[in-house]
């Protein structure tokens, strides 16, 4: 039923546990719309009917003999194309890994698995998480919900537009510095960055390892929750009895609230009118550090990601898309002692930055301060290119370069959103913080 379509995650769960909802037939219905929607070889890279059709039936027996495995069992979602699948291509968005199949799956999808999670396949992204703007000739590009002509944010592109479009319930993405957030953000989701090295990568085609994280892209906060606890193996948070009530929001105000564009703007004013009209106070606050360490980014992003990927990239780099190939080659000539020096410095801008902010639940600013660019204009200009895409992850990176978790909700108005950033190892307390701003800005 077409309604099954736009439910979230966690009510899909329900509907299971009720009765209302068979897994099988729960399933079907995702497949059938994956197969006949006019995007679906922009969005899926590889579907996977017989798995999802194996996992579907035997949570329709856990149901029917009252031993579901979590909340989530028998609920299909989608994985974005750089979390190895077993006996499925695993190729992070890039000819240079066309072909590659791995023989077994990531423990984050064996953990999601074992929970009763139903898997629908892989989604695109940009190519090797390299671009927060989802742009990808080499593959596919896949388009926002609100704008078709218009990207969907990147690098999990594909997991945002396949919930967003309706053929996953949710899916996992990863975000080295805004991945999960942006195109979550561009396609009015929920999305998590969770705290590096609080998910292990293992089975996870590497970007930049030290920034790396994995997340879920959702409809809701409640889905964030029960996907974390999915890809982790463990019980989800309880978010009953959030409130706002005595909750500090800090304004970040350093950076975060530059050349802001009229719409994104107006979502985030929106949205903090009525997060204190349910109780919260909100406050600007100045961080210098976050300067210091945004500096830093072309000794950090570019080289480690060059490092890990040089062989494979200069073997062949005909293969690659030239914008995402500059980026690379970017990180070429930076020296190991200015690296060493640079990581040096961001965790003294982190411990400054826990210390400046101890004081607020969290701290906020708007997702994106740009709207999702036009795919053709991206393709033709590449001054227009590189701006927007810089613009894109400017707010989100200051949450991996602060080591933070950060969470993203819609503010209301399309394509825009309010991230809220916390400390690390804190996704818990952030969820519940989410659940009671979500609760605010229906």
């Amino acid at each position: 039923m077409k309604r099954w379509l736009e439910m979230s995650a966690a009510s899909l769960g329900r509907g299971i546990q009720t009765g209302d909802i068979d897994p099988i037939d729960l399933t079907e219905e995702y497949l059938g719309a994956i197969e006949t929607h006019p995007f679906r070889d922009r969005i899926y890279s590889a579907v996977t009917p017989d798995r999802a059709r194996a996992e579907a039936a035997a949570a329709s027996a856990r149901a029917k003999s009252g031993s579901r495995l979590s909340p989530l069992d028998g609920v299909p979602i989608s994985w974005k194309d750089l979390v190895d699948s077993a006996d499925i291509p695993t190729e992070a968005g890039t000819a240079l890994l066309k072909g590659r199949v791995p023989e077994h799956d990531a423990p984050i999808l064996t953990n999601a698995t074992a929970l009763g999670l139903v898997c629908l396949g892989k989604v695109h992204m940009s190519e090797l998480a390299f671009s927060g703007l989802g742009l990808n000739p080499i593959t596919a590009t896949s388009p926002c919900v609100n704008d078709h002509d218009a990207v969907s944010g990147g690098s999990s592109s594909g997991s945002a537009a396949s919930v967003a479009f309706g053929l996953a319930a949710a899916s996992i993405g990863s975000d080295t510095g805004g991945s999960v957030r942006i195109p979550s953000a561009w396609n009015d989701l929920v999305g998590l960055k969770t705290t590096s090295g609080r998910i292990a990568l293992d089975g996870i085609v590497p970007l930049c390892a030290r920034l790396d994280t994995i997340g879920p892209l959702c409809r809701t906060v409640e889905d964030a929750a029960l996907m974390l606890a999915a890809i982790e193996g463990t019980k989800p948070v309880n978010l009953t009895g959030a409130t706002l009530e005595g909750v500090r929001l800090g304004v970040c105000e350093t950076i975060a609230m530059d050349d802001i564009r009229d719409a994104p703007m107006a979502g985030f004013r929106s949205a903090v009118e009525r997060l204190e009209n349910m109780g919260a106070r909100v406050e600007g606050i100045e961080l210098p550090m976050v300067s210091s360490a945004m500096a830093l980014s072309p000794i950090l992003f570019a080289p480690e990601a060059y490092g890990t990927w040089k062989d494979e990239i200069e073997a062949a780099p005909e293969k690659m898309f030239p914008e995402i190939l500059a980026r690379f080659r970017g990180g070429a000539d930076v020296s190991a002692a200015d690296f060493v020096a640079a990581w040096q410095t961001i965790d003294t801008c982190r411990a400054e930055f826990e210390t400046a902010t101890s004081g607020f639940d969290a701290i906020i600013m708007p997702s994106s301060p740009i709207l999702p660019p036009n795919l053709d204009r991206l393709m033709s200009d590449s001054e227009y290119y590189v701006t927007e895409n810089l613009l894109a992850l400017r707010n989100t990176r200051i949450g991996n370069l602060m080591g933070s978790c950060a969470l993203t909700l819609p503010t209301g108005l399309p394509s825009t959103g309010i991230m809220f950033v916390s400390s690390p190892n804190s996704e818990e307390r952030l969820l519940r913080l989410g659940a009671a701003a979500e609760a605010a800005l229906a």
